[in-house]
């Protein structure tokens, strides 16, 4: 039992001393960086209100229907107007 003991902390032992002298693993190489989903600008965006609710929202964003009045989603649009 006693040799059963020593076998055991000898593998130990040498488990460890071939995991402290073994190379790190090399660093994988830094991701690229994710684009922007619009270029920063200077210029402030143009607001408008949903006809609809009155939430505020950039113009490029907004759903217009044929009379040309900003919604803030398709299902505010086929709504109309309050």
């Amino acid at each position: 039992m006693k040799y059963l003991l020593l076998l055991a902390v000898a593998a130990l032992a040498l488990w460890w001393f071939k995991r402290r002298s073994a190379e790190p693993p090399s660093k994988p190489p830094p991701a690229p960086p994710k684009p922007a989903a619009r270029p920063p600008s200077t210029e402030p965006l143009v607001m408008v209100a949903c006809a609809h609710c009155g939430v505020h929202l950039p113009q490029s964003d907004a759903t217009t229907d044929a009379s040309g009045r900003p919604y803030c989603g398709e299902a505010h649009r086929a709504a109309g107007p309050r």
